[in-house]
């Protein structure tokens, strides 16, 4: 049987069109003619600083910083005279001494790898003063460069911000989906020059400054039709601005086709309203007025980063776990659900999302104790979204736009079966089915994966062990009549851990003792078991930490014998993912959701998922 990596080279390789591979001979001889570059060799860290918004007085920035030797920069330290004036600065700390500036990393990010580039995000005064001299990353002599629309960038850097999206192709210079003659033509009647003024995007293909042979091949080899856009589902938490220091401008905006918000709460009267209402719209950024109407993440999201992704729609993500109580009542009566469905639309026209996500958890029963919940959710779920349309589509008539209809749903049979799934799907653009927390440190009687993809018979022969994975989720609503391209697999992008695990069978369905420290856990959370997958990372790196995979299962794991007694983690990485991701193309579904953007603060898991969906990051 092929390996993973064989499977995942030869289907990358099917994708090249007979067109590619006859022009390819064609492309290596004019590459050798015209004196194309090799590999790049190790050279010094690139500084790069860019803008990526402004206003009169002020803008925001971003200092990237790359790796481009063969050894990693272990808690990297950057350091610069003259410069940006900044006057705040995230993902790291900031101090100035006269004209010298001092970034710090903040922890979780201190690990450059070989290749690897990490993002400081500043609020900058004035304009970018490109002037930066004695620039020195862990004491190596650094390369800079500059980003800034309009005005190009120095030093051989490419423009640091891509406005165009995960499935953006350079080589598709008209953006017709088609790499084709059109696009050939625009890039030869630009031969020579720096190919700015290609029809849609650049002909300058690889952007290295000039329309030339590298250009041509790059073209011909992705001659052809472009694979169909999945959709990438980033839900986006509204509290990551506290303790997880996540702001809006933080957000890989680019890799994303659909950032879901979370979460607005329902009101006592059905209407929806912001949950946080500082956080959403009245929390100051870079470029805030005192007399702006709104501010706040809602602002940021929707005016300022939405116009500089303009690929990208947003959706207000309604309920969650814990603002799920009041759905049974709002959606028991008809003129509830016409208040809810009203309500819905005067949100998205209020606050300029593009869509509605409904997160309850759960119809008839299964979150929260204090949940309202009667055996008539089932069908007043479909009314409930049923309604919501009605109300969109008025509104798409009247606004002369469009707008979305989602939903989040639990992936076991048990919650499935409480909805009726071949009803309800026909109002919705899709469903985001949240295949993951299917075991977890509620239960210390035994570990197992919290988002594996099929059942481990080792586990256990109970309902619960054979029908708690994503697979059996996903073959259930297919089997319900949902058309596959409607359906959108989950990804835990964070692991669920227990402690006090033996060693037996390096900590797999093993009995546990307790529920393991989290990544930020608090004095009103306690212990959690929840751990960001860039902490995982970080832990895997240690040695202590040993990575395992189950072949039945298909699913991850790290264990420490000692850390806690025994720590068995469950979560996701890129051999996972690429597991759902051939089921996914085997069945044609809608693309991939996750939870949450804060949790994989180094992009490793959403790279993954780009680079699975053949997209571009």
């Amino acid at each position: 049987m092929p390996t993973r990596a064989t499977r995942h080279n030869t289907r990358h390789n099917t994708r090249r069109t007979a067109w590619a591979t006859a022009f390819r001979p064609i492309a290596a001889l004019l590459a050798g003619i015209f004196g194309c570059a090799g590999a790049a060799s190790a050279a010094p860290p690139l500084v790069t600083f860019a803008v990526t918004s402004s206003w009169d007085g002020g803008y925001n920035g971003e200092i990237h910083i790359e790796n481009r030797a063969n050894s990693a920069i272990a808690s990297w330290q950057l350091g610069f005279d003259n410069g940006p004036v900044i006057s705040s600065l995230w993902n790291g700390t900031h101090m100035l001494d006269g004209v010298r500036h001092t970034v710090t990393n903040a922890g979780w990010n201190g690990l450059l790898a070989p290749g690897a580039t990490v993002i400081v995000g500043f609020g900058g005064v004035g304009t970018l003063a490109q002037n930066v001299l004695n620039c020195v990353v862990s004491g190596l002599t650094a390369e800079v460069a500059y980003a800034v629309p309009g005005g190009g960038s120095g030093g051989g850097a490419q423009p640091a911000v891509e406005a165009k999206g995960p499935f953006w192709a350079p080589e598709d210079i008209d953006g017709d989906r088609m790499v084709g003659a059109a696009d050939l033509a625009a890039l030869l009647g630009m031969w020579g020059s720096e190919g700015e003024a290609g029809p849609l995007f650049s002909a300058d293909v690889n952007r290295d400054g000039v329309v030339d042979a590298a250009d041509l091949g790059q073209l011909l080899a992705r001659w052809g039709a472009l694979p169909d856009e999945k959709r990438i589902v980033g839900y986006w938490i509204e509290w990551g601005i506290y303790g997880r220091n996540y702001q809006p401008m933080d957000t890989p905006f680019e890799k994303l086709t659909h950032l879901n918000y979370a979460f607005a709460k329902i009101n006592p009267d059905y209407t929806i309203a912001p949950f946080d209402t500082y956080a959403a719209t009245d929390k100051n950024y870079p470029g805030d007025t005192w007399d702006q109407s709104l501010r706040g993440c809602y602002n940021q999201i929707n005016n300022v980063h939405k116009r500089q992704h303009p690929h990208l729609k947003t959706l207000i993500s309604i309920g969650g776990w814990t603002l799920s109580g009041l759905f049974s009542d709002a959606a028991l009566t008809d003129s509830r659900r016409t208040i809810f469905a009203d309500s819905c639309v005067e949100f998205l026209r209020t606050y300029g999302f593009d869509g509605i996500d409904i997160d309850w958890e759960y119809p008839c029963g299964g979150g929260l104790d204090a949940n309202v919940a009667r055996p008539e959710d089932k069908q007043n779920f479909t009314l409930l979204l049923a309604k919501i349309r009605e109300k969109l589509n008025a509104a798409a008539k009247t606004d002369g736009r469009a707008y979305l209809l989602t939903v989040a749903v639990g992936a076991g049979l048990d919650k499935i079966a409480n909805t009726e799934v071949d009803a309800y799907h026909e109002h919705l653009d899709w469903i985001n089915v949240m295949s993951y927390d299917f075991f977890g440190a509620w239960d210390l009687a035994q570990t197992g994966h919290h988002a594996g993809f099929e059942w481990n018979p080792a586990a256990g022969e109970s309902l619960t062990q054979r029908s708690y994975n994503a697979r059996t989720a996903i073959d259930a609503f297919l089997a319900a009549g949902v058309p596959s391209g409607k359906i959108v697999p989950g990804l835990a992008f964070y692991g669920r851990a227990w402690s006090g695990v033996p060693f037996a069978n390096n900590g797999l369905f093993q009995p546990a003792s307790a529920i393991a420290p989290g990544t930020w856990d608090d004095w009103s959370s306690g212990l959690t078991g929840v751990n960001d997958f860039t902490q995982i990372e970080a832990f895997i790196t240690t040695g202590g930490y040993a990575r395992h995979w189950d072949p039945i299962a298909k699913a991850v794991w790290a264990y420490h014998p000692t850390q806690f007694g025994g720590h068995f983690i469950s979560y996701e990485d890129a051999q996972s993912i690429g597991v759902k991701a051939d089921y996914l193309r085997e069945h044609d579904l809608g693309g991939f959701m996750f939870w949450e953007v804060t949790a994989d603060r180094n992009e490793t898991l959403l790279n993954t998922v780009v680079d699975e969906l053949g997209g571009r990051r």
